[in-house]
């Protein structure tokens, strides 16, 4: 979905896109046929900047013999001869498997480079409007770890799309109904909710949790007692869902103590929402949409309940209304989709949940593409792995969900523990600790959360990238910091060492990794982006002197401005502060 939207933009010239629109040209001039071709990054870097396997696929495309021989070398040729590339290339050459290599001259690499450090780049998603729908946690009950880890994707998402140049808008949908709330709501009025009132919000939320407990507990007793308290609840159920007045203080001063809570972990995680979306809103318009829709065959009835048929397409049945004629939750997420649109009618609408319930989606977007076509194409759900710890759980010694609140909390007093920081470093790296480790595998994978590795400040973690930063800007405050938004270095020296010219011909690159990202829905490629930057930024640091080194130190100076920078952007692309010293 997302590529459709780029597909469909206007785009800037790239070094990449230059070098594709030349070889296409060199095929025309030759009288070679139009081959799909591609122009990527070898492998080892020492091979070029970019390769393509245009002249293999001349050779394979069953093209006249008379046409298809030594045609390798006659692109090669003719690519050193176009005026375009001799601006930008320092070396064309075929490689042994018959691969056409490009060096990339250093000035070009440099200027490239502090355009990037200027935010100076292409923005294919400019005009685009898209909805990221992440989070999701549930008043009157706990913000678990599930929760966290759909907000870090959702947000990295959301600041990925407004790198390339869409209007973003953040959006949270919270159950505010339905028997997690009765179980609340029936705890509270048993553990007698006005002895909290006064008290501050860490108490009335751990109040919650208790009361939570409590009904959940009864609810599942099959004594006496907890099937007369069952009943009761189900009884509170119907009530809260049409606003009796016998509950209706009770249920809107407990949906307000967990909203003000999810509002300190939001701030917590750099997060802030534009539109919070409710299932009681969402189910009275879901309602309405399935019962329209029943009259038109899209839904049938079904002992006594409305389902949608998905075995017709290869999916499985679900309930829409259920025989109480209340809406369920599959029914609510279709009156959300309009509900948003009518909000902000986005070009694309994503949305992030845990991946155990992507069969469900598949069902619920396949009802909505019989409703609205149009919504469908533009909706596309992402679900995300479980967070486990190395003994295979992600529970506490009672057997309850740890919180993602205890997970940021545990991180930033192991890292108080291990190493002296103010609270404020503290708090940003471990937040950073957290973010880099679920984001730095592909998002649909599971993760296993090894407190030691994440927080450790060398391997592939957050604090080892927040820490190279706050090198490269120690040393960059030693030697006098530049004037806001000019570059340090502005010569054309080109590098004279292999560990200068490895960094500069890394550096350049990023574009290409964020623009990728944004477009795959993948931040880990920007996580494994920056871990291969500061390895590399590390390794010319540790054999180089960059202050004091003479003529060379201007050009040192601005790699290492270059880095901070690019590393700082790209972890705000996770959501991760830099702070300037640690």
């Amino acid at each position: 979905m997302i590529k459709y939207i780029i597909a469909n933009s206007n785009k800037l010239s790239s070094m990449k896109q230059i070098i594709e629109q030349a070889i296409k040209k060199v095929l025309k001039e030759l009288k070679l046929p139009e081959v799909k071709f591609t122009v990527e990054h070898p492998e080892n870097m020492a091979w070029g900047d970019y390769s393509t396997n245009v002249g293999i696929v001349i050779n394979s495309n069953k093209v006249a013999p008379s046409q298809s021989k030594g045609a390798t070398f006659k692109i090669c040729a003719k690519l050193k001869a176009e005026e375009s590339m001799k601006k930008l290339a320092s070396e064309i050459k075929v490689a042994g498997a018959g691969f056409i290599n490009i060096s990339i001259q250093s000035e070009c690499l440099i200027t490239l480079t502090n355009k990037l450090l200027k935010g100076n780049w292409e923005k294919p998603l400019k005009r685009s409007k898209i909805m990221v729908e992440f989070t999701d946690p549930n008043p009157f009950k706990e913000f678990h770890i599930g929760h966290l880890f759909s907000n870090i994707v959702g947000e990295s998402l959301a600041r990925l799309f407004i790198s390339q140049g869409a209007e973003v808008k953040r959006a949270c949908y919270q159950g505010d109904v339905g028997m997690h709330v009765a179980k609340a709501v029936w705890g509270m009025k048993k553990k007698n909710w006005a002895t909290v009132i006064k008290k501050p919000l860490a108490d009335r939320i751990k109040f919650m949790g208790q009361a939570y407990a409590l009904g959940a507990t009864a609810y599942e007793d099959s004594s006496a007692d907890g099937e007369a308290a069952k009943k009761e609840m189900e009884v509170l159920n119907q009530k809260i869902y049409e606003l009796d007045e016998s509950v209706k203080q009770l249920y809107e001063t407990g949906r307000a103590w967990s909203l003000e809570y999810f509002e300190t972990i939001y701030k917590r995680l750099g997060t802030k929402f534009d539109y919070y979306f409710f299932e009681r809103e969402a189910g009275e318009i879901g309602l309405e949409l399935v019962k329209e829709y029943l009259k038109k065959d899209v839904f049938v009835k079904s002992q006594g309940a409305v389902i949608f048929a998905g075995s017709k397409y290869g999916l499985h049945d679900r309930v829409f209304i259920n025989q109480l004629g209340l809406p369920t939750y599959e029914a609510k997420d279709l009156g959300l989709a309009l509900a948003k649109f009518e909000k902000y009618p986005y070009d694309q609408s994503v949305i992030v949940t845990g991946n155990e319930i992507n069969e469900y989606f598949k069902v619920v977007l396949t009802a909505l593409n019989k409703i609205n076509p149009d919504l469908r194409r533009k909706t596309k759900h992402l679900g995300h792995g479980m967070v486990r710890l190395p003994e295979g759980k992600m529970s506490s010694r009672t057997g309850k969900v740890l919180t993602g609140e205890w997970l940021l909390d545990e991180a930033k007093q192991k890292i108080k523990t291990a190493f002296k920081s103010s609270e404020a470093v503290a708090e940003a790296v471990a937040v950073g600790a957290v973010k880099y480790a679920l984001l730095k595998s592909g998002i649909g994978q599971d993760v296993v959360f090894d407190f030691d590795k994440s927080i450790s400040f060398e391997g592939n973690s957050g604090p080892y990238l927040q820490y190279t930063h706050a090198r490269a800007k120690s040393v960059l405050a030693k030697a006098g910091k530049p004037e806001k938004g000019r570059t340090l270095f502005t010569d054309k020296v080109r590098p004279c060492h292999p560990e200068e010219e490895i960094l500069l011909r890394t550096l350049y690159r990023y574009e290409e990794v964020v623009a990728a990202a944004a477009e795959e829905l993948a931040p880990n490629q920007i996580a494994e982006f920056l871990y291969d930057l500061a390895q590399k930024f590390n390794g010319f640091y540790n054999k180089h002197r960059v202050i004091g080194s003479g003529k060379a130190e201007p050009f040192r100076l601005w790699l290492t401005q270059a880095t901070a920078e690019i590393i700082k952007q790209g972890l705000e692309l996770l959501g991760i502060s830099c702070p300037e010293k640690m």
